[in-house]
């Protein structure tokens, strides 16, 4: 008798990576959100009649809420949940955008910036928090560098696309739109994404064990008290690393449309297009870095080298083509060296932003506000020291030249962060050396099991050992 044979089942689509595809979107429309500032800017500079410190102010007017909101973002993440919180930030950043449109000063345009930082500010760490129940941990540098290379799609289609609704009805009208798809966001947002596995209908307990993620873990971490002292110790480093690299980014992000026009010759049409080439360049380099630093880690099983080599690399190469760009005197050769040392410098971006949930675990919404607050810091200077040293000097190689010396300092930095040094082992060992037996707290054991208090003389000092 001949079996029956069924057709297969479609592969189902694992839920997670539908919502990493979500977050893509997020990341993706963000950066256009943040970038379209710079692109306008020339043509705002001239409807308003600005003076180049008074852009840099509107430029960066976004980065000072921005670093605050790292820290208050995501720990209200750990608290409440990246459903709850990214949903409040979206709708922030996205009305802020859409006002935008109707700006009319420099007062009104500093208040909007000011007001999409706050929305932005907090939306990659709570990010970073809504990978920790989801991601596997050898996926979180795959999940990290995919996010932030659509984010640096975000940032290469701006040019083009915010021109060319320019030339059709204006710079305002590209706010207004950016400002609509931002709240299209939100709504896509609430329907797809839940704060852990176990509340996804959708979710397979096969996935979920994929995952790693234990029932309960989720509700749990919002009721344990936040390690500040220990994150403070672990993140630091991390954090100042970020500033280096930070500093680098807020020039592309913020001076690169002016430096090409004002310094290279480029026309209007040709800016479209070589604005565009070095932040394309830096969506290959966010996906590779963190796909080369998984496999890293897969292939040798050390988790500290797969990170700091990839680090290490990024900055260095960066450094490398940022120095002769300087000097070029062909226009089209300067971009090439642009486009190549921020290809190395995004190489870095997915491995910084893995390293909070390396490091922290069911903290990485507070680590990563942490570790990006030296981004925001890095976005508060660089715009207006960039901007100063351009009046100051009447080039743009003096401030690319300050911008090579700090990438040079991050690279030795990277040097000594070590993934082995975590937040859970701190605890681990503090809970080992404090609760060793039950009962023991505050006294000695005794046979029925309670703890008799030790009794103190008076004229003796406690000693604070745990200081």
């Amino acid at each position: 008798m001949q079996m029956q044979t069924h057709p297969r089942s479609p592969r189902r689509v694992k839920t997670r990576h539908i919502i990493l595809g979500v977050m893509c979107l997020m990341y993706f429309i963000t950066y256009i959100d943040r970038v379209n500032i710079a692109v306008a800017g020339p043509l705002i500079r001239h409807e308003m009649g600005l003076t180049s410190v008074e852009l840099g102010l509107v430029f960066s007017a976004f980065a000072y809420p921005y670093a605050v909101m790292q820290i208050v973002g995501g720990w209200l993440s750990d608290k409440f949940g990246p459903k709850l919180v990214l949903t409040v930030l979206s709708v922030i950043w996205g009305a802020a955008t859409f006002a935008t449109g109707f700006a009319g000063s420099v007062t009104m345009l500093v208040a909007l910036r000011f007001a999409l930082g706050i929305g932005e500010g907090g939306a990659f760490p709570t990010a970073t928090r809504a990978f920790t129940y989801w991601m596997p941990v050898a996926e979180r540098g795959f999940a990290q560098g995919i996010t932030h290379s659509f984010a640096r799609l975000g940032g290469a289609v701006t040019p083009p696309l915010v021109l060319a609704v320019v030339a059709v009805g204006g710079w305002r009208d590209a706010f207004l739109l950016l400002g609509v798809a931002s709240l299209a966001w939100t709504v896509l947002y609430l329907c797809v994404f839940t704060n852990s596995p176990e509340q996804n209908r959708r979710c397979t307990p096969e996935e979920t064990a994929e995952i790693g993620y234990r029932k309960g873990d989720c509700d749990r971490a919002k009721h344990t008290a936040t390690p500040w002292r220990k994150l403070v110790r672990r993140m630091w480093l991390v954090t100042f690393v970020d500033f280096c690299y930070g500093w680098m980014l807020w020039v592309y992000l913020t001076w690169l449309p002016s430096y090409l026009k004002e310094s290279r010759g480029f026309d209007l049409k040709q800016l479209a297009l070589f604005t565009a080439l070095p932040l394309l360049a830096g969506v290959i380099g966010d996906t590779l870095g963190g796909v080369v630093s998984d496999k890293i880690f897969k292939a040798t099983g050390k988790l500290r080298f797969a990170r700091c080599v990839v680090l290490v690399t990024g900055l260095g190469g960066s450094l490398a083509f940022l120095l002769p760009m300087v000097s070029a005197a062909d226009p089209i050769m300067a971009v090439v060296f642009l486009s190549a040392s921020f290809f190395f410098l995004e190489i870095t971006n997915p491995v910084l932003w893995t390293l909070p949930l390396d490091i922290a675990g069911k903290y990485a919404g507070t680590a990563g506000g942490m570790m990006n607050t030296g981004f925001g810091v890095a976005g508060m200077l660089s715009p207006v020291v960039f901007g100063y040293l351009i009046e100051r000097t009447g080039s743009y190689n003096v401030p690319f030249t300050i911008s090579a010396g700090l990438l040079a300092v991050g690279l030795v930095a990277a040097l000594f962060i070590d993934t082995s040094k975590t937040v859970d082992a701190d605890e681990a060992r503090e809970e080992e050396a404090g609760v060793a037996l039950p009962g023991a707290i505050g006294g000695v054991l005794n046979a029925a099991g309670p703890a008799v208090p030790l009794e103190r003389h008076p004229l003796r000092r406690p000693l604070r050992w745990w200081k």
